[in-house]
């Protein structure tokens, strides 16, 4: 996507173009050389006013966004509220009046070194003050007192007594949770020491480019959560990516309030092959093979990306907490084998399901799995390059050929990817029409439309998504569901990211402004524009809302955009005139009231929804208890209930349909490969070491049990009866105006 505005346009409405009359076209005198200091400076100066003029919420940087920016930098340093005291933060309070005109007029950054070494002080008090307690105390966990770990909003530390109080319930909640994996108490002490030590070394360790880059994607975060500073070795860190991205554990990382958070698995990673990691857990610490664990907790994402990273074959060690699990929970501890992502492992695939209809016949349906939108995705013979939009299309093809009477199309977990595969995969469902409305930072709105009057298929369709289902993905749901062409099944809604961004080089302006650097200035990533539904309304925040929701472990309330911190607004614009094929809406009460049967009387939905209920309810809470015995009672009761639903799985084995695997290799064959052979529930997948046990992950908690997956399974089930209800009829179309309420939905 172009960037919106003319770069030098800009760079002169800044003022950068002429802040420097007086010198030479590298923005310094000739004979200075360029100091690290002035780089800072020139970086905080460009860095602060794009976001200003470019940024799609058009925010000064004034003294209230100032206030916000410096609260921002204190919580992304120390997220517990445990560390910086109040007589710091009242001290820190002399940076507000300036900050806004400093930042913007000569980039001073003072505030964020200056901080930052308090921030280093207190943490050495407190590896000071563990280090003591560790070596002098014993703890007991027989009282009934609680490790309050959620501290957002709560008040700092009054002074260093009342930090150490806090301090001290924080060891004690760690020395816990390693005793109830049975450790002996000198193996205990002589981790938490070395974890303690290990951070305190690392946050040292950081040079000041990558205290400036904490520092600006504070003040980037401030104005939305997707807008990010990538400085100099989180440059180097994509760079590395883009040329290793197929080979790794296959997952995407984030960092959120300390914790280093899987964002996302890709297709055919050893994260997602081994079933052990899912989106929104989070990691702890990570070892390389037989080495000791480094903690990682509160380390710059780019420093944790470094230590997962590593050669094909080589061994990783993740010590994790699973999404829902309440801080000071017992970690799990996993092994992956780090290994080659596959392009085929990439694409979109299908299968072909032969149901038993009850009279002696089968029913046969289609489901196409679409990891992402990706685009120009080279690596066939001949050097043929791939795309969503034309592998789904060879897939449709087959399953017609082979006479399906239905498809479900999987999006769960699609992140997005390529907004023009995006407007051309829908179109394979409709005849022509617009897909979806961009709003760029002018206000001005464009149509992305597809034009191409053909349809791939016609035919019942279900779109399965989850609260992992996001960007791309939400413009073809919303698509489709406004035109009435398919039923929407799964989480409550959908993520509820409708903005785009654009990645400027840094490198770029500065030199188009004149202004010198002494190492790489990184690069910014800006929110230009939001993305609308054809009848109007934003996918922002909201989402797109399910038309049949089922249980499901990831619809919790912070998976989704409205869980981030300042995210833009939901508003909406006139809708664009579509077709509205309704085909939906004459069957979705009887849909839904089977469904809502079925789920209320099948065992696997019985024992998900109360999975879904504990960990809702798990997510809740705000604290942890510290008495052991109530905690050893639960990991007891937790094994229980495991083993004993896995004894009824194996006793009680639920048939499955016939299925045949559809991929791009064997989708232009006129015969149907060999039907798959049931799975079982035995050895570890593929790229999982001996080490890992299965039975560390309660396999319900995912909607996917050993041998099936429930969420499809049942979505199978009301595609079975969409089938029915059709009839194979085609319904009548009718137009949708501009005047059409984007409110109403």
């Amino acid at each position: 996507m172009r960037f919106p505005f003319r770069i030098l346009s800009l760079l002169s409405a800044l003022g950068l173009a002429l802040a420097f009359p007086a010198m030479g076209a590298g923005g310094h005198p000739a004979s200075a050389p360029t100091t690290t200091s002035t780089t800072e400076a020139n970086i905080t100066r460009v860095t602060a006013g794009f976001l200003e003029e470019s940024q799609f919420a058009h925010h000064p940087l004034d003294s209230e966004l100032a206030g916000k920016f410096l609260d921002r930098y204190l919580d992304d340093l120390d997220g517990s509220r445990s560390l910086f005291l109040q007589s710091d933060v009242k001290e820190f309070v002399t940076y507000r009046a300036t900050l806004a005109q400093v930042t913007h007029d000569i980039g001073d950054t003072s505030a964020a070194h200056a901080i930052f070494a308090r921030y280093l002080e207190r943490l050495g008090q407190r590896v000071a003050y563990f280090t003591d307690l560790l070596g002098t105390v014993k703890f007991d966990f027989s009282g009934h007192d609680v490790y309050d770990f959620d501290r957002e909003h709560a008040q700092r530390p009054r002074d260093l007594k009342a930090a150490q109080e806090l301090w001290r319930q924080q060891l004690r909640a760690e020395y816990l949770q390693e005793k109830l994996t049975d450790k002996r108490p000198e193996q205990i002490v002589r981790t938490l020491m070395r974890r303690k030590a290990q951070q305190l070394a690392t946050m040292k360790a950081l040079h000041d480019d990558e205290v400036l880059e904490i520092y600006l994607n504070a003040l980037a975060h401030v104005y939305d959560p997707h807008s990010d500073y990538l400085g100099h070795e989180g440059m180097e860190t994509l760079t590395i990516a883009m040329k290793l991205s197929l080979v790794g554990i296959g997952a995407s990382l984030q960092s959120e309030d300390g914790y280093c958070k899987i964002r996302e698995l890709l297709p055919g990673g050893p994260a997602l092959r081994s079933g052990l990691l899912k989106a929104g857990d989070r990691i702890l610490a990570v070892a390389q093979a037989s080495g000791e664990p480094v903690d990682i907790t509160n380390m710059p994402l780019t420093r944790a990306v470094e230590l997962i990273r590593g050669p094909k074959g080589t061994t990783v060690k993740l010590t994790m907490l699973p999404m829902g699990a309440v801080e000071g929970s017992p970690p799990k501890t996993i092994s992956l084998v780090r290994d080659e992502i596959k392009l085929e492992d990439q694409e979109a695939k299908a299968r072909i399901l032969d149901l038993p209809t009850g009279q002696g016949g089968t029913l046969r349906l289609g489901v196409i799995d679409l990891p992402s939108f990706y685009a120009d995705l080279g690596g066939r013979k001949g050097g043929e390059s791939r795309s969503a939009t034309a592998d789904v299309l060879a897939l449709l093809t087959k399953l017609k050929a082979e006479h399906v009477r239905g498809i479900v199309l999987d999006l769960r977990g699609n992140g997005g990817g390529a907004l023009e595969e995006a407007i051309s995969l829908t179109g394979l469902f409709i005849r022509q029409g617009p897909v979806v409305q961009t709003r760029g930072l002018a206000g001005n709105i464009e149509v992305g439309a597809d034009k191409d009057p053909a349809v791939a298929y016609d035919g019942p369709l279900i779109l399965l998504t989850s609260r992992f289902s996001a960007s791309a993905s939400e413009i073809l749901v919303g698509a489709l569901q406004d035109y009435g062409r398919a039923v929407v099944v799964g989480d409550s809604s959908t993520f509820g990211k409708g903005t785009v961004q654009h990645l400027l080089p840094l490198s770029f302006v500065m030199d188009k402004a004149g202004l010198k650097y002494a190492y790489d200035p990184g690069a910014l990533k800006l929110t230009i524009s939001k993305f609308y539904r054809p009848d109007g309304a934003s996918t922002q925040l909201r989402g797109v809302a399910s038309d049949i929701v089922l249980p499901s472990p990831s619809d919790l309330s912070d998976v989704n955009e409205s869980a981030l911190k300042n995210p833009l607004p939901w508003d909406a614009v006139p809708a664009a005139p579509h077709e509205q094929l309704n085909r939906v809406r004459p069957y979705l009460s009887t849909l839904r009231e089977r469904s809502l049967e079925r789920v209320r009387t099948e065992k696997e939905f019985a024992y998900l929804t109360e999975d879904v209920a504990r960990l809702k309810r798990s997510v809740a809470e705000k604290s942890v208890s510290l008495n052991e015995a109530e905690r050893r009672q639960e990991l007891a009761q937790s094994k229980a209930r495991q083993a004993a639903r896995k004894q009824e799985e194996q006793a009680h084995p639920t048939p499955q349909p016939t299925t045949y695997e559809i991929t791009l290799k064997n989708a232009s064959s006129p015969a149907l490969p060999p039907a798959m052979a049931p799975k079982k529930s035995a050895a570890a997948p593929p790229g999982v070491t001996s080490s890992s046990t299965p039975d560390d992950i309660d396999p319900a908690a995912t909607g996917r049990s050993a041998d099936r997956d429930i969420l499809l399974h049942e979505t199978v089930k009301i595609l079975a009866d969409y089938a029915d209800l059709l009839g194979g009829k085609s319904k009548p179309t009718q137009l949708v105006g501009p005047r059409a309420s984007a409110s109403a939905l």
